[in-house]
């Protein structure tokens, strides 16, 4: 069985899985309409005011323009990081923020250093032929010399599987899987070094989690079961990956890999986090937030630079408008999300002995795109049938959703989320879908704290994130503006509103 830190990070990738694919059949089906009632009457007024100012907000853009331009790409364990972190305390202190902190985090320092990778036979008229090629955070390097080997290509695990092993050894697996969204991609990225390193691979590629066909490579964190080698890792592009396919049809394909990929001492960083405190129940805690690091290729600014100044922004015009909830509003910038939860675990660890207080959790990370509604995570089980996996739902989706598999409470707290996405109708943000959640509020989430996160329409998140083209041109401010209003009247009124949702925590594993 996974250890728990591994639990959660599937946890965060299955639920990403379920929200990060576009507009499909699969996702609308499961969305699912707003209802009108006592809770929508009583804000009205308020989420008239509050979706008025976000149309009109410049802060939040302003915030990110400054963050992507003049800070860049955040990547832990580098001073850009640490430096976004001390701007970020200032910024909530300027806006009138109490109780800022930078909460303590240690956070690995994986360093890419130069890389490459060329296909040298069949020759190519003479000359190699370059792959676009990104390394995988936290993968381990080639020897200087780098790593020259033919290579194994296979669509998926069963087909690494059925192959002997001496047939693999010494080899370098190429995986395509294809494109079936972010949960199947991700679950390549994530194992399939040490899949193929429990085989005999010498090294392994991957076609980029991605369906966007452009020669862009995506990068993104791996994970090694520390019961095989460590091999060295790299996601090239789409394009590649299926020229390779090509080839290898027609016979042996050869390609040299150099990667100066190594780990360094971890480096200390922290989550800033600042406060509305609440002005009846200041104990009582809605936390909202995403995470302020970054890969190291890019901007970050829609993965996840966006949903941290949407974030900020929505607590701000809270602030602004005079609005004084009940409980506590929290905003955070969570660290360490792409390589390792440290800043979620911290965050954990720091209300671990009061979680009943957390009353909601709501992490925006899956990009500024136009907004459909709010997803709240209620797992149903089915009498007498476990609850899905993890790697169940991450490749074959969640479940379809059946209200009537819910207990009263769910249903109540379903109904509640109904109601608060009827004030989110001028936006067209109306629907409310069963599942929302995030890495950073995972470790939380897993105690069961409720959880939430805007859904959009995912059209291109997948297309820029973890790349060199994730750069302040792909927000679209009209798009971040109505991003801003759904955060601000959510949490608005989850920390204002007299009952609290239920939670849902990690259903078991196989």
């Amino acid at each position: 069985m996974p250890s728990p830190k591994v639990l959660l990070s599937l946890l965060s990738v299955a639920t990403a899985a379920v929200l990060a694919l576009p507009a499909s059949a699969q996702r609308e089906g499961s969305a699912q309409p707003a209802v009108s009632g006592p809770i929508t009457a009583k804000y009205q007024a308020d989420a008239s005011k509050i979706l008025a100012a976000a149309a009109a907000d410049n802060d939040g853009y302003t915030a990110l323009t400054y963050l992507c331009d003049h800070i860049g790409n955040r990547n832990s364990g580098t001073p850009q990081l640490n430096t976004a972190v001390q701007w970020g305390a200032e910024l909530m202190r300027k806006a009138g923020l109490e109780n800022v902190t930078v909460q303590p985090a240690m956070v690995p320092h994986w360093v890419r250093g130069h890389e490459s990778a060329e296909i040298l036979s069949p020759d190519l008229h003479g000359m190699p032929r370059k792959l676009h090629m990104l390394g995988l955070g936290m993968s381990v390097g080639t020897p200087a010399q780098g790593i020259t080997a033919p290579v194994i290509f296979v669509h998926t695990f069963d087909e690494l599987d059925a192959l002997p092993p001496d047939s693999i050894k010494g080899k370098i697996v190429v995986y395509n899987p294809g494109w079936h969204g972010y949960g199947v991609g991700s679950l390549y990225r994530t194992t399939g070094a040490s899949r193929a390193a429990a085989k005999g691979a010498v090294a392994m590629l991957v076609r980029s989690a991605t369906g966007l066909v452009e020669q862009t490579p995506h990068t993104g964190t791996l994970r090694y079961d520390e019961k095989q080698p460590k091999i060295p890792a790299a996601a090239i592009s789409p394009e590649d990956a299926l020229l390779i396919e090509r080839l290898a049809k027609d016979g042996t394909v050869s390609v040299h890999l150099q990667m100066d990929a190594h780990q360094e001492a971890d480096v200390q960083s922290g989550n800033v986090v600042g406060e509305i405190r609440g002005s009846e129940k200041p104990n009582e805690v809605v936390v909202l937030g995403g995470h302020i690091d970054s890969w190291d290729v890019g901007q970050g600014a829609q993965d996840d630079g966006s949903g941290i100044m949407a974030a900020y922004a929505a607590v701000k015009l809270i602030h602004d408008l005079g609005l004084k909830p009940k409980r506590t509003l929290r905003l955070a910038f969570w660290v360490n999300e792409e390589n390792g939860g440290a800043g979620g675990r911290a965050y954990r660890d720091s209300v671990a002995k009061n979680i009943k207080d957390q009353v909601a959790a709501m992490e925006m990370d899956d990009g500024a795109e136009a907004p459909l509604g709010i997803g709240y995570t209620v797992i149903a089980r089915t009498p007498g049938r476990r609850a899905p996996s993890m790697q169940q739902m991450m490749r074959q989706g969640p479940p379809p959703f059946n209200m009537d598999a819910l207990t009263p409470e769910q249903k109540q707290a379903f109904n509640t989320v109904q109601q608060i996405a009827a004030l989110l109708q001028p936006i067209g943000a109306d629907k409310v879908f069963p599942a929302g959640g995030g890495s950073d509020i995972g470790p939380i989430v897993a105690l069961g704290v409720p959880s939430l996160a805007p859904i959009t329409v995912a059209e291109h998140y997948f297309d820029w994130h973890h790349t060199e083209a994730d750069t302040l041109d792909k927000v679209n401010l009209a798009d971040f503006r109505k991003d801003i209003g759904l955060l601000a009247v959510t949490t608005f009124v989850l920390a204002d509103m007299d009952g609290q949702l239920v939670g849902a925590k990690i259903p078991d594993m196989d």
